[in-house]
């Protein structure tokens, strides 16, 4: 078996790490530090032909995007970072489910700037949150056209200090349909190709 398919094998369950065990988690650190070790892209932010699309989360750390799944009566559906290299644009975009017609969606966007050869600094700049009927969501990319567009939808929509939310990420990984990502807080992405 290769490093990847051995990561594929260790999150494969897990509900992107929501119910991993302690020692599932060693595990999978372990194999996702064994897949970084051979990563085909050194360079990752000089490749847009492989970072740019949209993303699916399959694996994370992160408390804030684990905690999501916490809602009352409600389950997080799929978690979308849809990267956008020609306009430096980050559209995160998590699917809420759970009462009938009452499916909902968070959504933050970003703007990123390239500071060295794998990271880049992130910042934050609209959140939307509502119901996706009342939205008009159909999909991830009508979505982000609609934003783009610079549509004003009827949810919580509004704009992020950027001086306040901001970050950065390290590309640690990069392939045709595998990214993983580090962030400033210690969190650990994986993601797939949509």
């Amino acid at each position: 078996m290769t490093k990847k398919a051995d990561l594929f094998e260790a999150i494969a369950g897990k509900n992107r790490g929501l119910v991993a065990t302690e020692l599932e988690k060693q595990a999978i650190s372990i194999a996702i530090a064994n897949l970084e070790d051979l990563n085909p892209t050194p360079r990752p932010v000089e490749a847009p032909e492989l970072l740019d699309g949209n993303w699916l989360l399959i694996y994370t750390t992160s408390k804030t995007l684990l905690n999501l799944d916490r809602l009352p009566l409600y389950k997080v559906g799929p978690i979308y970072q849809c990267i956008r290299v020609g306009s430096n644009s980050v559209y995160n975009i998590a699917e809420i489910y759970g009462l009938p017609s009452l499916e909902g969606l968070i959504s933050v966007t970003a703007k990123f700037d390239p500071t060295s050869e794998r990271r880049v600094s992130v910042k934050f700049n609209r959140s939307i949150i509502g119901l996706q009927r009342f939205i008009g969501y159909e999909s991830p990319e009508n979505f982000i056209q609609q934003i783009d567009a610079g549509k004003k939808f009827i949810a919580a929509d509004f704009p992020l200090n950027s001086g306040e939310q901001q970050g950065w990420l390290d590309i640690t990984y990069l392939d045709n349909n595998l990214r993983i990502g580090r962030g400033n807080e210690g969190s650990v992405f994986v993601l797939t190709k949509a």
